[in-house]
């Protein structure tokens, strides 16, 4: 898929119509994967619902690339993984593309003005008790970050046309709290995307390139 009919199709089917599973904490995001689903169901009886928002920056090369982050080594949770830049909705944030805008300024110093929005996935439930609702956005090349150590030790691009493609989409699983569930997997070159992360590129695949 070129970069031109990527960018169509995304703006032909996202919209910025919050979903009610970001902040109803009677609505669980469906995963597609029953363990996975009833997992978020035992976390959303235990814990308030957590609503982040992130950022999928698509930059617009020739060949395009998704703009991806390494987690700082000495954070609490989820220290070294692959993540999109973003984070909690703060009460301050207009919406959650602001809070998902606001999170690349602050993580690594993407600027807005480079960055186009074009909508929304669906809402992506963690077994961390965080409601995720990534934003998809066309981003212009000549940009400068900074990154910001106290939350990313590392900023890179991955081809668009690797994560999009089914074939290197790995499914694992594994048990968490006596229920097995599976998530993805897209490992690239020395990264190793997965998780949430994978999750979420898996749902672009689906709600994009899949005719």
């Amino acid at each position: 898929m070129s970069s031109a009919d990527f960018f169509d199709r995304a703006l032909r089917r996202l919209r910025f119509d919050v979903p009610p599973a970001l902040t109803d904490a009677a609505v669980i995001p469906a995963t597609g994967d029953a363990g996975n689903d009833q997992m978020l169901r035992t976390i959303a009886q235990e814990r308030p619902i957590r609503p982040a928002a992130v950022l999928i920056p698509v930059v617009e090369h020739a060949e395009p690339t998704v703009l991806l982050t390494m987690r700082a080594a000495h954070l609490n949770d989820h220290a070294g993984q692959i993540a999109f830049p973003g984070g909690k909705i703060d009460a301050t944030d207009n919406s959650p593309l602001d809070a998902a805008l606001r999170e690349a300024e602050e993580e690594i110093g993407l600027d807005r003005s480079y960055v186009e929005p074009i909508g929304y996935l669906d809402v992506y439930g963690t077994a961390f008790g965080f409601r995720i609702l990534p934003t998809v956005a066309r981003v212009r090349p000549g940009f400068a970050l900074t990154i910001n150590k106290s939350e990313v030790d590392d900023a890179f691009e991955v081809p668009l046309a690797f994560l999009m493609d089914p074939g290197n989409h790995q499914l694992h699983s594994k048990e968490f709290r006596g229920v097995q569930r599976s998530y993805y997997a897209m490992p690239f070159a020395e990264r190793y995307i997965w998780g949430a992360t994978a999750g979420i590129l898996r749902a672009l695949y689906e709600r994009v390139c899949l005719p």
